[in-house]
């Protein structure tokens, strides 16, 4: 898949393999940026004098540099890389988010052959844009699987937008999930303000001590209110919403009101 940027930049932490080793340095393919070259100095290879540049690195080698620059001077325009400027830290972290890339861009195949686009045209018609959005196609999925209506609130529309959202569920793992839904709560009983914050008083009570999960309720006007859950992952949010609202609308109902809850898929 063609990133976003054609190179990287200055100061950026990038992946490649090693393709070739010389006495002076080695060769190597970047793979965030197909058919881009960089090269590792032997004096950015490791801390202190390196006495064979083979016991730090070798063909076919996935390693994880730092960009100290781009020599404009060269053909192909080479990235001038640094090995020993990475750390332990950065480069299992680098690493992880590559993976995570890889896997985000496979599911944004997946998506285009399920539509019956080529990947080409779902990249030019959203691909691009979520990651200018988001920073990466692994963070549009992630958020889209944390947050339902994350899209939404971003801007996007499209028939893609659904699907998109039920691949991020099937198979991004967040670290916690956020639904929502509509209540509405109707009275014409003299008590039925107090019936109606009664009702709502329960609704809460649901979600109160249970670990990692809270629950919102906001007066979005008269007779509705927005219920937004946040809970550990989707079968613990979806249970715990529609209890909460199912309460509610109980409650109402006892009281010669009239309840109604309408889970927002948005």
């Amino acid at each position: 898949m063609v990133p976003a940027n054609d190179m990287p930049e200055e100061g950026e932490l990038v992946v490649a393999t090693v393709k070739q080793v010389k006495n002076f340095g080695a060769v190597v393919e970047l793979d965030e940026f197909p058919g881009k070259e960089g090269f590792i100095h032997i004096a950015e290879v490791a801390s202190g004098w390196v006495k064979y540049i083979r016991d730090h690195v070798r063909e076919g080698q996935k390693v994880v540099c730092k960009v100290l620059g781009i020599d404009e001077r060269r053909k192909n325009r080479t990235v001038d890389l640094s090995l020993k400027a990475v750390n332990e830290h950065q480069k299992r972290e680098k690493i992880q988010q590559w993976k995570s890339e890889q896997k985000a861009q496979k599911l944004l195949q997946l998506l285009c052959e399920n539509m019956g686009i080529a990947l080409e045209k779902g990249m030019e018609d959203f691909g691009y844009d979520l990651i200018s959005e988001y920073g990466s196609l692994y963070h549009a999925f992630e958020m889209s699987s944390m947050k339902e209506v994350s899209l939404e609130e971003s801007g996007f529309q499209g028939e893609w937008v659904q699907p998109f959202i039920r691949m991020a569920q099937e198979n991004i793992t967040p670290p916690y999930v956020e639904i929502h839904g509509i209540l509405e709560l109707t009275s014409t009983n003299p008590d039925g303000l107090i019936d109606i914050k009664s009702a709502l008083e329960k609704a809460e009570s649901m979600a109160k001590g249970i670990d990692d999960v809270k629950l919102d309720i906001i007066y979005i006007g008269s007779p509705k209110y927005r219920l937004v859950l946040i809970a550990p992952n989707y079968k613990v949010a979806e249970e715990i919403l529609r209890s909460a609202a199912q309460t509610a609308v109980d409650h109402l109902n006892s009281r010669n009101g009239v309840g109604k809850f309408v889970r927002n898929k948005d």
